[in-house]
């Protein structure tokens, strides 16, 4: 087996990334190598654990580690409260305790859930992150943001509460249906745009780059935000580039349109605002790219439809908001601005 890539995250906690391939057979090794043997609750959905459930207990198993699994239905629907305490339950019953952990198996809904029942069960207990989708790899699985969904809005309720590993098998992501992935593109995109102008102009056309080197870059490209800023009072919020846009056109579809497809349609909403507001218009270098990865680019609200539900957003301050707008591909800035603005801008493109 080739050695891993380790990227290892100096926040509040420190911890490793590793990335592998073909390895997930060996996560029990891993494990046992960083941690003492204990009880280990298993957070999956119903996509996820029929491919890799079995593999991941059996080798946390064999490794000296006693498993409990709670399975839920996949999607952005079972990101709630009630699921979260019905995985707690679960860990009550199986005496899970606070030196015991908690392991996410799946993509970014069960990684965020999993991260905030790990972080109020018996007031913290430590979790792992084994992210199965490229926008988990990413983005979700780093960086200790950890969420569920209400219905006034997306990621209302949270905490931060950083892994103490995050283990991905490259390999995982061959299983993925094709908007899935299509989905974690959306977010190498907005790295890219934010951040790294060589990052964008290597994935600027899809499949001509080495994905394992892109993911890499990515999760150095947060690790480097985060230490930064982990709370989330300054920079960390270029990480929300075409998001305040993007979970307005989720919750108005009721999550019908994926949280990458709704990314990708905020972030060319983005790019117009920024023109409107002064700034070098963008938008039709990042909507090719958008619609060269397969994403419809319109979108199907209108400014006052999203001007409602980004009222409710948490990155709202006051009386006001903060944009994330491009500058040029790979400087972004956040523009503080009345919320009224915001809306006199969205009209202007056109919404």
């Amino acid at each position: 087996m080739a050695t891993p890539t380790v990227i290892t995250v100096k926040a509040s906690g420190t911890y490793d990334i590793l990335l592998e391939k073909g390895s997930l057979s060996n996560i029990g090794q891993t494990v046992a190598e960083r941690f003492k043997t204990c009880t280990i609750a298993i957070l999956s959905d119903d996509k996820v654990f029929p491919l890799y459930g079995k593999t991941v207990t059996e080798s946390l198993e064999k490794a000296g580690f006693r498993t409990v699994c709670h399975v839920i239905p996949n999607g952005e629907q079972s990101k709630t409260l009630d699921n979260v305490t019905d995985f707690i339950n679960c860990m009550t019953q199986a005496q899970v305790t606070r030196t015991d952990m908690v392991l996410a198996l799946g993509g970014g809904v069960i990684g965020d859930m999993a991260g905030f029942a790990a972080a109020i069960y018996l007031r913290g207990i430590p979790f792992i992150q084994v992210p199965t989708t490229l926008l988990a790899a990413v983005d979700s699985s780093v960086g200790g943001k950890t969420a569920v969904d209400i219905s006034a809005g997306k990621n209302l309720v949270g905490a931060f509460h950083q892994p103490s590993l995050v283990y991905l098998d490259i390999d995982t992501l061959s299983t993925l249906d094709a908007q899935v992935m299509r989905d974690g593109f959306a977010e190498v995109i907005k790295y890219g745009i934010i951040l790294d102008r060589k990052l964008f102009d290597t994935v600027a056309v899809p499949g001509s780059f080495d994905l394992k080197s892109v993911i890499a870059r990515c999760i150095e490209i947060k690790r480097d935000v985060v230490e930064q800023d982990e709370f989330d009072h300054g920079m960390r919020g270029l990480l929300n580039f075409g998001h305040t846009f993007g979970h307005a056109i989720e919750k108005l579809s009721g999550f019908t349109i994926t949280h990458g497809s709704a990314v990708a349609r905020g972030m060319i909403i983005a790019a117009k605002v920024a023109r409107i507001y002064g700034f070098t218009d963008y938008t039709e270098i990042i909507t090719k790219v958008v619609k060269d990865y397969g994403f419809e680019t319109d979108c199907p609200y209108s400014a006052d439809a999203l001007y409602s539900v980004i009222l409710s957003d948490k990155k709202r301050s006051g009386s006001d908001i903060t944009l994330v707008l491009p500058k040029e591909i790979g400087r972004c800035t956040l523009e503080k601005m009345p919320a009224a603005q915001v809306l006199d801008l969205m009209k202007k493109t056109g919404l």
